[in-house]
């Protein structure tokens, strides 16, 4: 049974990737993740703000040493010595390809075009085989427009791809009003693929303490359909490769995310929940439900029950929305 797919070029042994997560920031998990199955493994996203913040931590426990006394700097080792930015992120990469024979994908969220540009410069030359651009922006300012944000979003896919030589993959979210259309903006400015989607977290209210309180819950397979719906839009329509994140728990989730058009699942919470080992399930049930079902291959399904045939799919979405609302039947008692 071939279950081999390819994404951004790599031609990997199956569609299920190890996305960014507590489990692939922990070296010692690449080679569980490997032998359990794992066909690539993206590394856990490096911020740029992290390292902005390190480094005026430095910069404050300087001058305040300073203040005290202008001996007291000689006390500190040079700057250079501290491991202050990228470095310990490179490393990693740098030991993760040295451990494992699977593609490793760099991901990087930035927060401005210098650091995009910097940093996806130096996790290519760690040896990252692609690069996820993780870009996590919620425009709150009233008076920014959307044409305004989506160029943001277009110019940097540009920028980035002048810099660097590896395939790149943009995460995004799901708000844009006009997904489809952004979509083919981003494939236009040269993104290899489109991982969708991105999971923005919103906090909570402590009601005792009165404050707002991050809060985050692992995904379920329920958030895999808005994936899978616009994943079956999209289908032949951009050149991008297509990956499905969020909502990917069991191997019906994996089916459904090729039928839909992707070229890979990344899995996340399924793993933080069931643990590594997880993955050899799932790669059996996927085998068994391609030979129950009499595929040959994943690659076959890849798209069969995408949009692309339907010739009037606004049409499609508004009678889908007709019916799905009609299906539900109230029961009184």
């Amino acid at each position: 049974m071939d279950i081999t797919t390819k994404y951004l070029g790599l031609n990997l042994k199956n569609p299920v990737v190890a996305s960014a997560s507590p489990l692939t920031k922990d070296q010692a998990n690449f080679r569980r993740l490997e032998d359990a199955g794992v066909s690539a493994i993206v590394m856990h996203s490096l911020f740029e703000e992290q390292l902005e913040i390190e480094s005026a931590e430095l910069d404050r426990h300087l001058s305040a040493s300073e203040a005290l006394s202008a001996e007291s700097l000689g006390m500190f080792p040079e700057a250079g010595n501290y491991n202050l930015g990228p470095e310990a992120y490179l490393e990693a990469i740098v030991r993760a390809k040295a451990a494992v024979n699977l593609p490793i994908i760099g991901s990087l969220n930035g927060t401005s075009t210098g650091g995009w540009l910097r940093y996806a410069k130096m996790i290519q030359d760690a040896g990252a085989d692609a690069l996820e651009l993780n870009i996590y922006y919620l425009p709150t300012d009233i008076n920014l427009t959307s044409d305004v944000v989506e160029k943001q979003y277009c110019d940097l896919v540009r920028e980035v791809k002048k810099t660097v030589a590896i395939p790149v993959a943009v995460k995004i979210g799901p708000f844009f009003s006009a997904m489809a259309n952004m979509a083919l903006k981003l494939d236009q400015a040269g993104a290899d693929a489109l991982v969708m989607f991105n999971r923005f977290y919103q906090p909570d209210y402590d009601l005792n303490e009165l404050e707002v309180v991050p809060s985050l819950q692992l995904s379920r397979s329920n958030e895999l359909r808005l994936r899978l719906h616009w994943t079956a839009i999209l289908y032949g329509k951009i050149k991008a490769d297509m990956a499905i994140t969020g909502g990917v728990h069991t191997a019906e989730d994996v089916i459904k995310s090729m039928m839909a058009g992707a070229k890979v699942s990344m899995m996340t919470s399924a793993l933080l929940q069931n643990g590594v080992d997880y993955v050899r399930f799932v790669l059996s049930e996927i085998r068994e439900w391609l030979e129950k079902h009499e595929y040959e291959s994943v690659q076959q399904m890849q798209g069969s029950m995408s949009q692309q045939s339907v010739p009037h799919p606004s049409t499609y979405e508004r009678s889908n929305y007709v019916k799905v609302l009609s299906s539900y039947a109230l029961t009184m008692d």
